[in-house]
């Protein structure tokens, strides 16, 4: 089994390259009105994967996000 890794997108760092939506387009998207990246799919992909796309974001806006488990489709509820 692969280890799965979730991403996060910090929009204030995105500059509008597109690096991330040419190496994922099924997971990432180029605002045509902000001229910024979004996330369109589940940002969750294989640990390496994940590792690689973040080593290509030429500004860093794209990150492990350590503060969410994976194998989660969304956060828990803390009531």
């Amino acid at each position: 089994m692969t280890d799965q890794t979730r991403l996060g997108l910090d929009i204030s760092r995105c500059v509008g390259v597109g690096q991330c939506e040419l190496l994922e387009p099924d997971l990432f998207r180029i605002d045509d009105d902000t001229g910024t990246a979004t996330i369109v799919g589940e940002p969750v992909l294989p640990s390496q994967r994940a590792e690689a796309i973040v080593d290509q974001c030429p500004s860093g806006a794209i990150q492990i996000d350590t503060n969410i488990n994976p194998t989660l489709a969304k956060p828990p509820d803390t009531d």
